[in-house]
């Protein structure tokens, strides 16, 4: 009889614990659950908060990927440090020579030829009477594929060039006319400062160094670039509507039916 009454009583504890066992694993579960709702919430409201930030020009991509990516892009935003400083100090040594040291162009080419014709040429008429074997000079030919590839691209270019101008001329786009003229008056302001040579240096050295700059400040610059944007529509509102609203317009094209 006792026996019996024993058996019951294990049975009703070990419910007990199998019950508790099984409630801690719901309870488990469901914090298991929640954790996962938790960071599936958190990683659509990070999603979302990226979508909202502002970029520079619509920008979506890194820029990395903007300026084409590869070894280009590899070069301005100074991937490989020793690549990048040698193009820069080459590019310094060229302004330098040209514009400080006012070497001529023509005359620093036919000085390197003279120098390597004369190196070469007395490297191979030496070889026999040192015994050793003359110069490898590698033949040099430009690929006729880069060369098609290189007269399309300027072709594309300058074509896309005059239909831009070809536009604007026809008078139905104020807004890309006054951006064009506004740019080609800043050109003329820098060529009457300085010439041609130290105006490219100046947009390489601004090639080589802003987007480089941009990519490591690239929070603080798009925060400041979307209040300056806010602020020039502002502006650009109210010049429109006093100004150039009165302004009457090209003709349009005819509507083809």
């Amino acid at each position: 009889m006792t026996e019996h009454k024993e058996e019951p009583v294990l049975e009703s504890v070990m419910d007990k614990i199998s019950e508790k066992f099984h409630g801690g694993d719901s309870s488990s579960s469901s914090d298991s659950d929640d954790e996962k709702k938790k960071g599936s919430s958190s990683a659509s409201a990070a999603e979302a908060m990226k979508a909202k930030i502002y970029r520079l020009f619509g920008r979506e991509r890194p820029v990395h990927s903007v300026l084409g990516g590869g070894k280009p892009a590899d070069l301005v935003l100074w991937r490989n440090k020793k690549i990048s400083g040698g193009v820069l100090a080459g590019a310094t040594a060229i302004w330098l020579l040209f514009e400080v040291m006012e070497y001529h162009l023509l005359t620093l080419v036919c000085h390197c030829l003279i120098l390597s014709l004369a190196v070469l040429f007395l490297w191979s008429n030496a070889s026999t009477f040192i015994n050793k074997s003359p110069p490898n000079i590698p033949e040099v030919k430009i690929p006729e594929d880069a060369a098609v590839n290189v007269a399309l691209t300027l072709r594309y270019e300058i074509n896309r060039g005059f239909a831009t101008l070809r536009e604007i001329g026809h008078g139905r786009d104020l807004k890309k006319f006054l951006i064009v003229i506004a740019g080609l008056w800043l050109l003329s302001v820098l060529g009457s400062c300085c010439n041609f040579l130290t105006l490219s240096y100046i947009v390489f050295m601004v090639l080589y160094t802003v987007p480089v700059l941009y990519e490591k400040y690239e929070d603080k610059v798009d925060a400041f670039g979307e209040k300056a944007m806010i602020e020039l529509k502002k502006y650009y509102a109210i010049f429109d509507e006093k100004c150039l609203s009165k302004i009457p317009k090209g003709p349009l094209k005819d509507k083809k039916h």
